[in-house]
Order: structure tokens, then sequence, then C-alpha cells
């Protein structure tokens, strides 16, 4: 199976690495598991008022931690040889040269900054068999995860969507990344056998049952270098707002398109004359009522409705939204027409990254010969995939 990750790596084996690295007793290490996650549909819509609905998958990044006598701080990571030293009384700042550890320092700088103390420095081993650069959230992983094995083993007890904001804050005013909060939240508080729909303005959110049974998430990377993304991105939303301005001046009594049901959209939009305007809008509109079908589909245990709406929120993003591209239609159109796949989507910002497929467990392996052969002839590489099963929010592994 082509996969986006190597050699998957047991975090049983953690604790003996660790002590063969520090020294000391095994004993006193404890590892703390943090998931990557899919956004399963409700994509473009959370900066226009409109819902999310990620899941926390089965692929992890683990953290082994241990107190230390000194104040030193010590990063070390299975995969990335070289260490990383630091004191914790350190005023920590951004440093290129620090690498992966600016996502660790970021956190201590936030805890700091919220008052917490430290009586002493610890040190760190840690290994990801989340695949990088796959569009499901590494680095919010990495931050999560770090956040959570600090505050449990400082005694801290931050609360779950505490560190879901410790997560956000960090990229905000350390790493200078104004990413919402989608990942965090759903690293943070997620729960096996369920997806999650979230509110990102008010962060109000309720769990879904993700009971798929026979059927397993396949998520694809295009393995394209994104270029045009945040131009369009931005672009995108300020287009979003002209059209909510439109049909405020009209009128309407709303403060975010998402406010609007699909019925009454139909009535009011003949305020924005602009037919782009009038495309992006609809998106909007009409992939907040996908999520909120997607939810109801669930409860009902109807994963045929589910892949119905992935096919659907593709089409929108592809025809409407206009942020799809050749590589990712060609994975979500082709994984569309495979035996025992119910619906498949672009998900992420769009441009590039990723698409999702649910695809029957018997049929994964033929379903990812035969996409990777279609994509490959169409544009010229290879794409990466692997199939996941949800999984649970950050946690003490052992």
């Amino acid at each position: 199976m082509n996969s986006l990750t190597s050699t998957t790596y047991n975090p049983d084996d953690l604790i003996p690495e660790f002590v063969k690295l520090y020294g000391g007793k095994a004993e006193d290490v404890r590892i703390y598991s943090s998931p990557a996650r899919i956004n399963i549909i409700g994509e473009h819509i959370d900066y226009n008022g409109g819902k999310v609905f990620p899941a926390a998958i089965n692929k992890y990044l683990y953290v082994a931690i241990r107190k230390r006598q000194d104040s030193k701080v010590i990063y070390n990571d299975v995969r990335f040889p070289g260490t990383f030293e630091f004191d914790i009384n350190d005023n920590f700042v951004f440093d290129k040269k620090n690498d992966y550890a600016n996502y660790l320092n970021g956190i201590l700088s936030q805890l700091k900054a919220a008052g917490h103390k430290f009586d002493c420095g610890f040190e760190i081993l840690m290994v990801s068999n989340v695949p990088a650069g796959g569009g499901i959230s590494s680095s919010s992983a990495l931050e999560c995860g770090f956040a959570y094995a600090v505050s449990e083993t400082f005694g801290f007890n931050i609360d779950r969507v505490t560190i879901a904001k410790l997560g956000q804050m960090s990229e905000h005013n350390f790493m200078g990344v104004n990413c919402g909060i989608m990942d965090q939240f759903i690293i943070a508080t997620g729960k096996k056998n369920t997806a999650e729909m979230l509110d990102c303005a008010t962060l109000d959110y309720e769990y879904a049952p993700l009971e798929l049974g026979d059927y397993r998430f396949v998520v694809m990377n295009t393995n394209k270098v994104r270029r045009l993304a945040d131009s369009k991105y931005n672009e995108r939303r300020s287009q979003c707002e002209e059209a909510l301005k439109l049909l405020q001046d009209s009128g309407c009594s709303i403060k975010a398109l998402c406010e609007l049901t699909p019925a009454k959209w139909e009535e009011v939009k003949g305020a924005v004359k602009d037919e782009v305007l009038l495309k992006r809008a609809k998106h909007c509109v009409y992939e907040n009522q996908r999520v909120l079908d997607a939810v109801a589909a669930l409860k009902a245990g109807d994963l045929v409705k589910l892949g119905a709406l992935l096919n659907a929120s593709h089409k929108s993003l592809k025809e409407d939204y206009e942020v799809t591209g050749i590589e990712l239609d060609t994975l979500a159109e082709t994984s569309q027409k495979q035996d025992g796949c119910l619906g498949a989507r672009m998900t992420g910002a769009g441009f590039g990254g990723c698409a999702i497929a649910l695809v029957h467990k018997d049929k994964v392996d033929s379903f990812i010969e035969n996409v990777q052969k279609e994509y490959t002839k169409v544009v010229g590489y290879a794409a990466g995939f692997f199939a996941c099963e949800s999984g649970d929010g950050v946690a003490l592994y052992k």
C-alpha cells in the first residue's frame, strides 16, 4: 500500500529509548499521545459563521516526559537527529534555527504568560506516526500533545478547551501564524467513535456518533506544493464579506452568511447581482446545511447519506467556491467512481493538500491502487494514501 508514512513506530519502545538517552528510572517516565485529525465536512465556512465537523484519527504523536532535578529543558525526537537544550527560566522567543522546538517553546511561553510556575526543568523524547505534510495537522498534534503532557506532569490540570486555546495562542503570539482553532480543538477534545460539530466563533460543540462499521476514511495527499492557498484564501474571504454586505444593505438582518438556511437564501439571493459573489455565498449557505445533514445522517447510522454529502461538498467547492484544481478533482472524482467508495471530497484549504474518501475496508487496497493509477496518469506523479479510523484526543498513553 502506498502510504504517507514509512514504518510505524511502536510507542512501547519509547521508554527504553528514553532511559538509554537520558538515564534514570523508567518508572518516572510518562508517555502522552496526541492524534491527527480530518475535517469530515464543512469547508471554508468557519469564517462565515458556519460549523465544522472534524474527527480525531488513530495516527498519533507520542511525547515521553520526565521532570529533572535542575532547570534544564531538553528536547529530542526519535526520527529527527539533534538535541535542543534550554532553561525553564529562559524568556522563550522564536528562532528559526530551533526548528520544531519553536512549537514547544511557544507553548511554554503561553503557559508562563498565563501565570503557571515551573519548579524544575524536564526532558522530552518524542516520536510521531502522524504523516508530516499530509494535511492532517501534525503541528497542532505536537502543540496540544506537548501542552497536555506538561500540564499533567506539573499538576497544572488545564482543561481540554484551554489546551486547544494554548495551541492557537502559541501559533498567533509565538509562531506568527494567524490560524483558526479547529485543529487544536478536535485534537484536545476528540473522542474515539465520534466526530465533533464545532462552531469556531463561539466554541460551542457537540459530539455525533462516528460508527463507521466496515468503512474507513482514506486520506489522500495530492503531494502538490501549495503556492496559491494564502492569496486565494484572502480573496475568498473578502468576496464572502462583500456578498454579506450586499445582503445586509438589502435589509437582510444577518451577521454571517451561514445564518441563512437554503430556503431563506433562495428568497434573498436577488440582492447579490454579481455571479461570482453569488456562487461564493451559495457555497457557504449550502455547505453549512450539509454539516447539519451529516450530523443527522450519522445519528441515523446512514453512511450512504454521509457519502452523498461528501460528494456534494466537493462539487460545491469545485464549482461554486473554486478552490480545488486538477489534483484534488482527480482524487475526489476518481474516488467517487470506485467500487466500495460511498463518497469523497477535498478537505482543508484546497489548491493541493488532501482529500478524503469513505471506503469499505475490504476494498481499500484496490481503491488505492486504482485511484493512484489514474492520478499518476493525469497529474504526472504519485499521490500518498493511508486508511484510518477515529481516535481519542490527547491522553495519557502509559
